[in-house]
């Protein structure tokens, strides 16, 4: 259960709602996740998470499908489940398979686990990395 509970559109403010909005506008959907819910107990927080991610996960140099798998990797590597579950739906939406489900979880573990013995190892940066 949310800290605070959930804000539903029902009850959302005019601002809360205006967000909302905007939301299933730009995802083309007609409900409103968690999330959001969540935090819109501080609309300003509402207001610029979401500027803020619509900004970031555009399309640009990267894909959308690039973007949500960095996502869910990083959503896997931090531990939350809310983020693994709700970027795996998008990053499917936008044409991830299982296969490449599998080896994204792959690519994040072995990072962590290199990451890891470098970090205490406390290995030195080479010198050809640096040009």
């Amino acid at each position: 259960m949310a800290t605070y509970g959930l804000i539903e559109y029902e009850q959302a403010s005019p601002e809360v709602r205006a967000v909302y909005d905007d939301i299933m506008a730009t995802r083309q959907i007609d409900w409103i996740n968690n999330f959001w819910k969540a935090i819109a107990h501080d609309p300003a927080t509402l207001r610029r998470t979401w500027e803020s991610l619509k900004q970031i996960m555009r399309p640009g140099a990267l894909d959308p499908l690039t973007k949500e798998i960095i996502y869910l990797a990083i959503s896997a590597t931090n531990g939350c489940g809310y983020c693994i579950a709700s970027h795996t739906a998008a990053a499917r939406k936008a044409g991830m398979t299982p296969e490449m489900f599998g080896e994204l979880m792959a690519v994040a573990g072995m990072a962590n686990e290199t990451n890891r013995l470098v970090a205490g190892y406390q290995v030195e940066i080479d010198e050809r990395f640096k040009t």
